[in-house]
């Protein structure tokens, strides 16, 4: 998995792509929908092996759990925009296991779940896979985890958002 850092970044950039208006409720959904995904590392605790739908990586990364949760949220919390709010969350929620599939570990993500349960990887795999557990982030490991996320999620994400901002304040000023 990419780290909380990572998904919180995309999520931050895809809302302010689609709606330069995004309020802090709505941003502060979709960060915390482009992390939730990875809340399935508790099925481990619970004996549920990484390889079963609803084990790490498997139904909280699917296309289907992004639709779900971002229609559940959209209903309770979208009040205005809907149609937009719902488009911020779905993808959001859905870049979680777009990240993890370029990650350089694991076992895949299960985009199609429940539909078919296997496990996709995307060919390009060169961000560094985020340790399981706080304690292990603060390690070597970690630091190449950032350090690949920088690269390969943070300068992406800083260019895009670069450029978005110049051509708003150029169509701002015509």
């Amino acid at each position: 998995m990419a780290s909380l850092f990572g998904h919180g970044l995309v999520a931050f950039t895809t809302s302010k792509v689609i709606d330069s208006k995004s309020n802090k409720l709505l941003l502060f959904l979709a960060i915390g929908s482009a992390i939730l995904p990875d809340l399935d590392v508790l099925t481990f605790k619970f004996g549920i092996s990484y390889s079963h739908p609803f084990g790490h990586r498997g139904f909280t990364h699917s296309i289907l759990f992004a639709v779900l949760w971002s229609m559940l949220l959209t209903f309770i919390f979208g009040k205005t925009r809907k149609l937009i709010f719902a488009i911020i969350l779905f993808l959001s929620t859905l870049s979680h296991g777009i990240l993890d599939a370029m990650t350089s570990g694991g076992k895949g993500v299960g985009f199609f779940i429940p539909f078919d349960n296997s496990r996709y990887f995307f060919p390009f795999r060169e961000i560094k896979v985020s340790p399981i557990g706080v304690e292990a982030f603060f390690s070597e490991w970690g630091l190449n985890v950032i350090l690949s996320e920088l690269k390969y999620i943070a300068m992406p994400c800083f260019i895009i958002l670069a450029v978005l901002l110049l051509v708003r304040k150029s169509n701002y000023k015509h």
